[in-house]
């Protein structure tokens, strides 16, 4: 018994697309995000889904405006159930699109433009997430009691009181707000955790 054709084309391809996303979901945000295990089992599944969803009707010759009708409806789907951050739904949309292109890719896509096109965009990915990423200061706005440490030559003790109450290694702050009557300000932080 031999395999067709079309079933090692499915093989072939599944497997060049599931290699790109083990190294974009396991190695890049797994990695850099290890307390968001949640998403995980999603990018996996919606990558493997939209790839075996776009393989099956990729044969039909609506493939662009098929692929734009799928990010269409995710993004529907985003504003329909829980709020996923930013940069989660970011990456949701790199494994459908990772799905879309290798699925849809046919005789036409030379290989070496997969490599490439798949390349860039893992390695934008892992550049964003390790290099760019890890010098950007998450900012929070806290309500701070001590009205003490507010005076301009206070600010060291300050400084040293919100990364005590907060556990964050906090680099910066700006006083937002202050309210003399509750003893009470409003403080924006500046960490990188």
């Amino acid at each position: 018994m031999s395999i067709s054709p079309e079933i090692i084309d499915l093989i072939s391809k599944y497997s060049f697309n599931l290699f790109f996303a083990i190294l974009i979901i396991r190695f890049i945000y797994h990695k850099n995000n290890e307390r968001k295990n949640d998403f995980v089992f999603t990018y996996f599944m919606f990558n493997s889904l939209i790839f075996f969803f776009a393989y099956i009707l990729g044969s039909l010759t609506i493939n662009m405006g098929f692929a734009f009708g799928l990010f269409a409806v995710f993004a529907i789907l985003r504003y329909r159930t829980n709020t996923i951050p930013i940069k989660e739904m970011t990456y949701l949309f790199i494994v459908i699109t990772i799905g879309v292109i290798n699925s849809l890719s046919g005789d036409t896509v030379d290989i070496s433009v997969l490599i490439l096109t798949n390349t860039i965009l893992t390695m934008m990915a892992y550049l964003l997430e390790n290099y760019w990423q890890k010098n950007y200061l998450i900012s929070r706005s806290i309500t701070y009691k001590k009205i003490e440490n507010l005076k301009p030559e206070n600010h060291d003790q300050l400084l040293i009181d919100l990364k005590n109450n907060t556990g964050l290694d906090i680099k910066s702050f700006d006083i937002k707000r202050m309210n003399l009557e509750t003893g009470s300000a409003r403080i924006k932080i500046y960490s990188k955790n």
